[in-house]
């Protein structure tokens, strides 16, 4: 087994592989660098950032292919996820990466409209006005999912990116923190997400936040789930699937839900 860490998207990656990787990990390290400076929203020349700004762009093959499969999610998903959180997220005090919000005491704003008007033609995208658009979840399970792509080229493997995995082949038990103790989950093909308040908080003036918007109310969501984890077909999937159900959408997938209280609750055939 091979395995190699780095850092990218502002987490720690992960990579596995039962074979011998050789010069394989610049490659993977070069890949996800080429995704989050296509899809970062804290990079100013990113393509995601040039499309905030100028409203359209023709991009790139796999931005596309990105921003598709949210406008998608959020169509399947009843309106739950929904990339056009990115000026909530702002409102809410994440105006910049998550390491510059330090020990400080973010201004938070108001509640920020969200479902606003995103047209994809071809290699065109195109935003209605005053529409913005954040991929940081999705674009994380996107790039797990292609990293264990490559990977598989060489044998089964697994890629971890900060908790969204990916994987290809093989059998990979993977631990899900609970309560009341680690569940273990045996993966053989597919992806596993995990969404939940407690993960990314910072102070404000008015206590603290999360980034994860309620697409509904264009705030922090309130809610009685403190972390959901769901196994998917990708990690890309199953990152929209854990925003979901943590948000209290159906989901027709196998998932572990944490509330706020501190109950475990196993669904989708794992109970």
């Amino acid at each position: 087994m091979d395995t190699h860490a780095f850092r990218a998207m502002g987490t720690e990656i992960e990579l596995f592989v039962q074979g011998a990787a050789d010069d394989r990990w610049e490659e993977i390290e070069s890949e996800f660098e080429r995704l989050e400076q296509s899809m970062s929203r804290f990079r100013p020349d990113s393509e995601l950032s040039r499309l905030n700004r100028d409203g359209r762009i023709v991009g790139s093959r796999s931005f596309v292919e990105v921003v598709t499969a949210a406008l998608e999610a959020r169509e399947a998903s009843g309106g739950l996820f929904d990339p056009t959180v990115h000026d909530a997220v702002v409102a809410a005090g994440y105006d910049r990466t998550f390491e510059s919000l330090g020990d400080g005491c973010a201004r938070r704003n108001g509640a920020v409209p969200c479902r606003g008007g995103v047209a994809v033609t071809g290699s065109r995208i195109a935003l209605s006005s005053g529409v913005h658009l954040d991929l940081g979840g999705i674009a994380k399970g996107y790039a797990a999912d292609r990293a264990a792509e490559l990977l598989a080229e060489i044998g089964p493997s697994l890629v971890n990116a900060g908790g969204d995995v990916s994987v290809r082949g093989g059998a990979w038990p993977i631990g899900v923190e609970t309560p009341d103790g680690t569940i273990t989950l045996l993966l053989e093909e597919g992806g596993l997400g995990t969404s939940g308040s407690d993960r990314r908080r910072w102070a404000t003036e008015d206590g603290t936040a999360h980034h994860l918007i309620d697409p509904r109310t264009g705030l922090p969501a309130e809610t009685d789930i403190l972390r959901a984890t769901v196994v998917a077909d990708s990690a890309l999937r199953a990152e929209v699937l854990a925003k979901t159900a943590f948000l209290g959408g159906a989901v027709e997938a196998p998932r572990i839900l944490v509330t706020v209280d501190g109950r475990t609750i196993l669904e989708g055939g794992l109970q």
